[in-house]
């Protein structure tokens, strides 16, 4: 059955959406079948014990139910539409991937995480009581409120970077049909941490040896006071609470944890999120289906290695989505 059929009386005998089809035999009307709606991009919002939480809702043309899903962004103040614009990272990527998936025929719920755009009421009034379970908490309360609609057939949890592990907590939370991973890690934060910083801090031992002592001392659940001015970006007092109760997470225990089918999707040009990580992830799920997407960025964008290409990744909001993350994302995702 068509999915943009269900629910407007398309059966098999049934006239096509809008009331059409050929006049009764015997005289008499038959009662007006309404037509099927046009897509629609629709402001949402649902409440958690601070404030509210804005969003935007996809919803395809046709008379559903729909699959739908619920993106989760990744780290830092990333709005709904996947974008810091404080920081010079305009992307648009959650935008254009819910636009994508709305053509094909899948809904989509996207938000402004807590503390972000319209969800400003939804954090906590100080950073150090910040949790990273409260991230989970809220795309919860969006899973539900899809979940009640009765336009939806299916909810998935899409969850993109830092949402990735996100997802995985909310399987804990709340009832979900499928889980999909975008660029997640799949190793917990501490070690993704020695790494980046590894990198960036090459040409600074000491510096270095200091990095990693504060990570030890936070995998403790211990704050450090005395943190160098080049370093409180990362591990300032106020944002050490959020970070230790990251720590306690390992991204390929939690996805043996999750009941739901698992879709893992990671590109081969990501400069922030290794292959080896979908790799990782996928060794702790050997059912989830493993998508490797040759060229696609972190910002699910093609892009090279090269400079140019990475930052034009990062900042061009008119550079399409790859195509092969909506066809894995469609043919994946549950219909019923």
């Amino acid at each position: 059955m068509s999915l943009l059929g269900a629910g407007c009386g398309a059966g098999t005998d049934a006239p096509p959406p809008g009331g059409g089809g050929a006049p009764p035999d015997d005289g008499g009307s038959p009662p007006d079948t309404p037509p099927c709606p046009e897509a629609a991009s629709v402001d949402v919002t649902v409440e958690n014990e601070r404030g509210a939480l804005k969003g935007t809702l996809e919803v395809p043309a046709g008379c559903g139910p729909f699959p739908a899903i619920v993106i989760i962004a990744g780290s830092g103040p990333t709005d709904r539409d996947g974008n810091q614009a404080a920081a010079g990272l305009v992307t648009d990527s959650y935008k254009l991937l819910a636009e994508g998936l709305r053509d094909r025929g899948i809904a989509s719920v996207r938000y402004d995480k807590a503390g972000i755009g319209g969800s400003v009421a939804a954090a906590p009034r100080a950073e150090q009581d910040m949790r990273f379970e409260m991230g989970a908490d809220d795309a919860a309360l969006w899973v539900e409120k899809l979940r009640g609609d009765g336009r939806f057939a299916t909810v998935t949890v899409v969850g993109h970077s830092e949402g990735s592990l996100l997802g995985m907590l909310v399987a804990r939370r709340t009832e979900i049909d499928g889980y999909v991973s975008i660029a997640g890690a799949g190793r917990p934060i501490g070690d993704v941490l020695r790494e980046q910083l590894a990198s960036a801090l090459q040409q600074d031992p000491a510096l270095l040896e200091t990095a990693n002592a504060i990570i030890d001392q936070l995998e403790q659940g211990q704050p450090v006071d005395d943190v160098p001015p080049s370093l409180l970006s990362v591990f300032r007092p106020s944002v050490q609470p959020y970070v230790i109760s990251w720590m306690k997470y390992d991204p390929a225990a939690e996805l043996q944890a999750v009941a739901a089918p698992a879709l893992l999707l990671q590109g081969t040009t990501d400069v922030q999120v290794p292959v080896r990580d979908a790799e990782l992830l996928a060794a702790a799920r050997p059912d989830a289906e493993l998508v490797v997407v040759e060229g696609m960025s972190h910002t699910l964008k093609a892009a090279t290695l090269s400079t140019a290409s990475q930052n034009a990744a990062y900042t061009d909001p008119s550079l399409p989505v790859v195509p092969r993350v909506l066809e894995a994302l469609e043919a994946f995702l549950p219909v019923e």
